[in-house]
C-alpha cells in the first residue's frame, strides 16, 4: 500500500539526525513486518561495510551485502534482502531487511525507502558526527579529516556522465584532492595536489579549492578561475609553495573539453578498448609565480569515452619489484573499462596497495574516473 510507504518516508523525515536508522527500523517493523534491520556504511577506503547497529558483523568481499554494493541492485540471500543506499550515484551503504518479501511490489517499495534513507542521511550529516564516526575503521589524521570534508562526494551518476574519485592513503591523505560540480549542461572537474606534508599540504589544497569554487560560482571562465586561484595561493605564500592542478570543463552536450594543465596529474583516455595518453602543454602550478597567464586547451570526447586522472602517487609508486609505472597503469585502465567509475578507482587503488605490499605510499594517490555517455537529461 502506498500509505505505508509514505508513513515510513515521514518517519525518516521527522527522525532526529542521530537516530535515523533506529526510527527506520521501527517503521519497517510496524509497516512491513520486518523483524531484523541492519544498515551498513561503507568505510573511507571502500574496503569495509560497517554495521551501524554495532557488533562485529562486518562483511567481506563476495558476501551478499558487498554484491549489492558493487552491482547496485537488490540481492536476496535466503530470508534476507539487501538494497543499495545510494544518492545520485553516491554509494553510502547497504540496507538489509528480513524476512525478505516475496511480492515484487513490496520489494520496490523497500528499494524506494533505501533511496529515501540516503537522502535523509545526507540531510542529517551536518547535524551529527555519528555516521562519519561509524564509517571509520581507524582514526583519521587531522590532514585527512580536512581533505575528506573538502570533497564534494565520492561518486555521481547522471544520464550524461558517470564520475567517481578516491583518495589513498584514505586515513592519512595529505595534499591530494579533487572537486567537481555540474550545472547548465557543463561539468567542472579539478584534481589538486598541494605541496608539502600533513596539515600544511591540506591547508594549501583547501585554499586552492575554495579559490577555484569562488571563481567558478561567480560565473568566471576556466582561465580566469586558474588565475584567481593562482593569485590567492601566491598572495598567501609568495611563491614558497604551490599547488599542482588539472582543471577540466566538459560540455555535456557536445563532448568538448576545456583544460588547463598546471603541473597536473596524468590524464589517460580510454576509447574503444585502447588507452591514450592525453598530453597537454604544461603550465606553472598555482601560486608558483605572480600573475601567471593560463591558456585553455581543448580536446574532444566521443560518446562512451572514459577519462582516468591519476596523481603521481599512483604511477610513481615504488615497491621492491620496481616502479608501478605507465605500462601497468595503462593495462589497468584498459582491463577495468567495463567497471563502473567507483569500482574502477577502487580497484585501481586496491591494485596499487597490492603492488606496494607492506610498504607505505611515499606520496598521496588520487584517482578520478569520468565516463561521458553523450546523453543528456
Amino acid at each position: 500500500m502506498i500509505d505505508r510507504l509514505l508513513t515510513v518516508r515521514r518517519i525518516l523525515t521527522e527522525a532526529a539526525a542521530d537516530a535515523v536508522p533506529e526510527r527506520l527500523a521501527e517503521g519497517l517493523a510496524k509497516e512491513y513486518g520486518v523483524t531484523r534491520t541492519e544498515f551498513y556504511l561503507v568505510d573511507y577506503r571502500l574496503a569495509a561495510l560497517v554495521p551501524v547497529f554495532g557488533g562485529d558483523d562486518r562483511t567481506r568481499p563476495g558476501d551478499p551485502a558487498w554484491r549489492c554494493f558493487d552491482h547496485q541492485s537488490e540481492v536476496h540471500d535466503g530470508a534476507e534482502i539487501f538494497l543499495p543506499v545510494t544518492l545520485r550515484g553516491e554509494r553510502i551503504g547497504v540496507l538489509a531487511c528480513s524476512p525478505a518479501p516475496e511480492d515484487p511490489a513490496v520489494v520496490a517499495e523497500l528499494a524506494e525507502i533505501a533511496t529515501a534513507l540516503a537522502h535523509e542521511l545526507e540531510a542529517a550529516g551536518d547535524g551529527t558526527d555519528r555516521y562519519q564516526a561509524i564509517a571509520r575503521t581507524r582514526r583519521l589524521t587531522l590532514a585527512a579529516e580536512m581533505q575528506w570534508e573538502l570533497l564534494p562526494a565520492r561518486s555521481r551518476i547522471r544520464p550524461s556522465f558517470g564520475l567517481a574519485g578516491q583518495l589513498e592513503p584514505s586515513y592519512a591523505v595529505r595534499g591530494d584532492s579533487f572537486d567537481w560540480a555540474d550545472q547548465d549542461g557543463r561539468l567542472s572537474l579539478s584534481v589538486l595536489n598541494g605541496m608539502g606534508e600533513g596539515v600544511a599540504a591540506a591547508l594549501l589544497t583547501s585554499l586552492a579549492t575554495f579559490a577555484l569554487r569562488n571563481a567558478r560560482r561567480a560565473g568566471i571562465g576556466l582561465a580566469d578561475q586558474a588565475a584567481l586561484a593562482d593569485q590567492a595561493v601566491f598572495a598567501e605564500h609568495r611563491g614558497a609553495t604551490h599547488v599542482s592542478a588539472l582543471l577540466l570543463e566538459l560540455d555535456l552536450t557536445t563532448g568538448e573539453v576545456q583544460a588547463i594543465d598546471a603541473g597536473a596529474p596524468r590524464l589517460l583516455l580510454l576509447r574503444d578498448g585502447r588507452v591514450y595518453d592525453q598530453r597537454m602543454s604544461a603550465e606553472f602550478p598555482l601560486g608558483m609565480f605572480e600573475e601567471t597567464d593560463y591558456q585553455v586547451q581543448r580536446f574532444q570526447l566521443e560518446p562512451g569515452d572514459r577519462l582516468m586522472l591519476v596523481s603521481d602517487g599512483v604511477h610513481d609508486a615504488v615497491a621492491a619489484s620496481g616502479r608501478y609505472g605507465d605500462a601497468a597503469l595503462a593495462r589497468f585502465v584498459r582491463r577495468a573499462g567495463s567497471l563502473a567509475p567507483l569500482q574502477a578507482v577502487r580497484s585501481l587503488l586496491g591494485d596499487l596497495r597490492v603492488f606496494i605490499g607492506d610498504a607505505e605510499l611515499e606520496d598521496d594517490a588520487v584517482a578520478v574516473c569520468l565516463d561521458w555517455t553523450g546523453l543528456q537529461n
